[in-house]
Order: C-alpha cells, then structure tokens, then sequence
C-alpha cells in the first residue's frame, strides 16, 4: 500500500505531523486543508507518484483513504 509515501507527501507538503495523518482522516475536518493546500498536494503527488490527477478526481478526495485508494489504482505496480 501507499499510505505511508503519501502519508509522507501530505507531511511535506502541508507540515503536518505523521502523527496525525491516518487512513480515515478527512482532509479538510481532520487535516484542515483548505483549496491552496489541496492544490499543492495535488502537485505533490502527481511529482512523487508520476501520475496526472484530474481536477474532477481531485474533488472526489474526501479521505486519505481516497487518494491512497486512488494511487493504488493508477500507479503500475
């Protein structure tokens, strides 16, 4: 799984400790992340993992979960 690289990726990005981040955690009420912060996770991701993340997929992230799950699909093995 890749919770622990994005776990990593969200920790850099937005400082935030490891600590915090867990699976279930909501990006916006657990993680506080605002648009700005989503945007540069967003970049983020797509550098560490080379992959593109639409817009549209963007907005669907509600959990951590969400984009590990995402990655996990797209991200050849």
């Amino acid at each position: 799984m890749n919770f622990e690289k994005v776990r990593d990726v969200i920790v850099e990005t937005v400082n935030l400790n490891p600590e915090e981040i867990k699976l279930e955690s909501n990006l916006k009420e657990n993680l506080n992340l605002d648009s700005l912060d989503a945007v540069e996770l967003n970049m983020a991701l797509e550098e560490a993992f080379e992959i593109t993340i639409d817009d549209e997929e963007l907005m669907k992230f509600v959990t951590v979960k969400d984009i590990v799950d995402y990655i996990d699909a797209h991200v050849a093995a």
